[in-house]
Order: C-alpha cells, then structure tokens, then sequence
C-alpha cells in the first residue's frame, strides 16, 4: 500500500465525509480508491484501451408493445457469444425490466447495448462496463485447474483496476 496525502478545504472534506457516511463507507482511504478505480476505468474506456469488459445492462419495457419481446429476445440470441444471463422482472401488468450480464470485446458490448436500448418502447436503459484482463484457459493445455470440471476450457476476467 502507497500512502499520499491530499489536502481540501474545511467545506469540501465536511462534504466528502457527509457522502462516504451516506454511502456506507468506513473511511475515507476506500472512498478515494473507489473514486480513483471508477475514474481510471473512465478513463480507458474514453480512450478505447479497455479492449475487453464484463457488464450489466439493464432496462425497462413494455411487454405489450408489438413484438417487443420477441425483437429483444431475438437481439440476444444473435449476441450469444456476449450474453451470460438474463434476469426478468414483472414490475406490473404492463412493464417488465430486464438485466443482462455481458462479457466481451468492449466495442462489441457498448454497439450491442446501444443496440438493445434503441429499440422502439425500451425505456430507462443503463450500461455499467468493467474494462477486465481475458484470459482463456484450457485444462488440456495449461496446469490452471480448479475443484470443478471443464472439458471445454473456460474465461477469466480479472477486473483491471
């Protein structure tokens, strides 16, 4: 761990410590990593040096618009190779929200979001990347090994900040 020392004045740091109160934080060292993690990760993802990335996306929509569902059902399945899993929600009789785990190529996932949310009816859309490291692993070639069974091989993502 590197310690540094900032200095701010008496109605900023009142304001900082009443927001990391507010969010639940124990100290204000965890505060500024995040703060310093969430801006580094801003930061490659505006520079395009994030090449790869995990995701949530999660919108609203009306499940009675006219072929909605299947339209973004469809939208999934033609991006299965960056789609994890779905969670849908009933929120009422008329709306649904869904969220969506991504993982891939970040220009890939940001153009599929995009995508998903342009979609007539679909409201309230929200993409949260994570720029992470891939590794692919296969059991035969390498000595990586965990207590489960994967003929296949399988990913890793290890978040980069």
């Amino acid at each position: 761990m590197e310690r540094f020392t900032i200095s701010l004045s008496e109605t900023l740091a009142q304001q900082f410590d009443d927001l990391i109160h507010r969010k639940g934080y124990e100290n204000r060292s965890e505060a500024v990593r995040d703060l310093v993690r969430t801006e580094l990760e801003n930061f490659r993802l505006e520079k395009q040096e994030a090449p790869y990335c995990v995701a949530a996306l999660s919108y609203v929509y009306n499940h009675h618009a006219r072929d909605l569902a299947e339209r973004l059902t469809t939208l999934q399945h033609e991006h299965h190779h960056i789609v994890m899993s779905t969670m849908h929600v009933h929120l009422d009789h008329d709306n649904c929200m869904e969220t969506l785990i991504l993982r891939g190529a970040t220009q890939q996932v940001s153009a599929f979001a995009n995508q998903l949310m342009a979609e007539p009816e679909v409201r309230h859309g929200r993409l949260n990347l994570v720029p992470v490291d891939m590794n692919q692993y296969h059991e035969v070639k390498h000595s990586h090994s965990h207590d489960h069974d994967h003929a296949q091989g399988h990913v890793h993502s290890r978040p980069r900040t």
